[in-house]
């Protein structure tokens, strides 16, 4: 049994990593994954900010998603590393707060964006001629001033309840960060109320999105169907099923996570969860987005060429 130096105010984290040789394995196989994904999205919003042919509205959104999975996955694997390095799984109440913090605001504003990148996409393809109005430069920075926004108040709502809700002796939160709905299964008091505020904002925040983009991907595939141009069909396939990939990827583990019940929640199973939309997700999109994208790979050879020659 471990011990810990336990005070009033500090929870602890349980983890993901079994103390095995498994659980050393599973920690360099996630620092690894780390890694790629700091490496993929600051090169991905490098080479947009870089590139002149990408400083168009789909580029534009693609770069705040590689921001927000930037922040994302380094609000969550710093301090799960830190805690299995040192043996430390300790996190104040204030510490855990700001980790909620930060990863609700994340978690809703990222899927609010792939909502705003499914709107661009299907402009760009049902209504081709009204696109320079309807995605302007004014347009895309309300899209993503709204993201942050919505996701900073939604979070802000459920961070104050959570901290002032009172716990009980035990403060050890069988995940590896702090999630809310965890951190209730250790309240002394019927949070039933507080979970059916989960309930809703989930549905609206989540699955209300995705209902959307999944109609405008339904309208875009129609319409990818009746064109004439081989090669435009092709490209528009290759967007869209992109980025229906990165959604997919995104929403399904997420919805499923925080619209069951806590009856049929298991720590073991929402941990593993948690992996796919705070660790895997980031680390995909850049890889999904890049090498299924001639335009980012023809970017990324432009501006190898450029720096190549300022060298010579």
């Amino acid at each position: 049994m471990e011990s810990y130096n336990q005070t009033l105010t500090d929870f602890f984290l349980m983890g993901l990593f079994p103390p095995t040789s498994i659980g050393l394995f599973l920690f360099i196989f996630i620092a690894l994954i780390f890694l790629m994904a700091l490496f993929g999205n600051l090169s991905m919003i490098i080479l947009i900010l870089l590139d002149t042919q990408l400083h168009t509205p789909m580029y534009f959104l693609l770069s705040q998603l590689s921001l927000m999975d930037l922040n994302y996955i380094s609000t969550i694997v710093p301090k799960m590393a830190f805690n299995y390095l040192f043996g430390n799984k300790s996190i104040s109440l204030i510490g855990c707060g700001v980790q909620s913090f930060f990863f609700l605001t994340l978690a809703v504003a990222e899927a609010l964006l792939l909502t705003s990148m499914a709107y661009d996409r299907y402009v760009a393809i049902c209504f081709p001629l009204h696109y320079p109005i309807r995605m302007n430069k004014k347009v895309c920075v309300l899209m993503i001033i709204g993201s942050w926004t919505i996701g900073s108040i939604n979070s802000c709502a459920h961070t104050v309840y959570a901290l002032h809700i009172p716990y009980c002796q035990s403060r050890a939160i069988n995940h590896f960060f702090c999630d809310v709905p965890a951190m209730l299964t250790l309240a002394c008091m019927d949070t039933w109320v507080y979970e059916y505020t989960v309930f809703v904002s989930t549905t609206l925040l989540i699955v209300f999105p995705f209902i959307g983009i999944s109609s405008s991907y339904g309208r875009v595939l129609f319409a990818i169907c009746h064109m004439q141009s081989t090669e435009g069909r092709k490209k528009a396939y290759s967007t869209c099923s992109t980025h229906l990939t990165v959604v997919t990827f995104y929403y399904a583990p997420f919805a499923y996570t925080y619209l069951r019940p806590r009856s049929l929640r298991s720590p073991t199973e929402d941990k593993a969860l948690a992996v796919f939309y705070t660790i895997l997700t980031p680390m995909l999109n850049p890889i999904i987005y890049s090498l299924r994208n001639r335009e980012v790979i023809g970017a990324l050879r432009r501006v190898i060429q450029r720096m190549c020659s300022i060298k010579i």
